[in-house]
């Protein structure tokens, strides 16, 4: 499982120009099966994914796709979680 923080850059004002595109781009995460989870960090810092389902460079090409990455609007850093147990209901997290 992957961890993916993406944080508000100085270019932050730019965000609402990128919106659209952006949630396409979450939609296709979905899509593709590999977006489990996606929101908001509190307060208004950025957004935070959590993935699975395909290899951390895979990913790393996902994420470099993200329109406010592309544009410079956040940056993101990618977390690996080897997970040892879950819930039942959060068994797609154990990969």
């Amino acid at each position: 499982m992957f961890i993916v923080l993406l944080k508000f850059s100085t270019n932050k004002a730019a965000a609402p120009e990128f919106m659209a595109a952006l949630n396409d781009w979450i939609a296709q995460g979905f899509a593709a099966g590999v977006f489990q989870c996606v929101g908001s960090l509190v307060p208004a810092a950025g957004g935070a994914i959590l993935a699975t389902g395909e290899p951390r460079a895979t990913l790393q090409d996902r994420i470099d796709a993200d329109p406010f990455v592309v544009n410079g609007v956040a940056t993101a850093e990618i977390i690996e979680v080897d997970v040892k147990k879950t819930a039942p209901a959060l068994a797609v997290l154990a990969g």
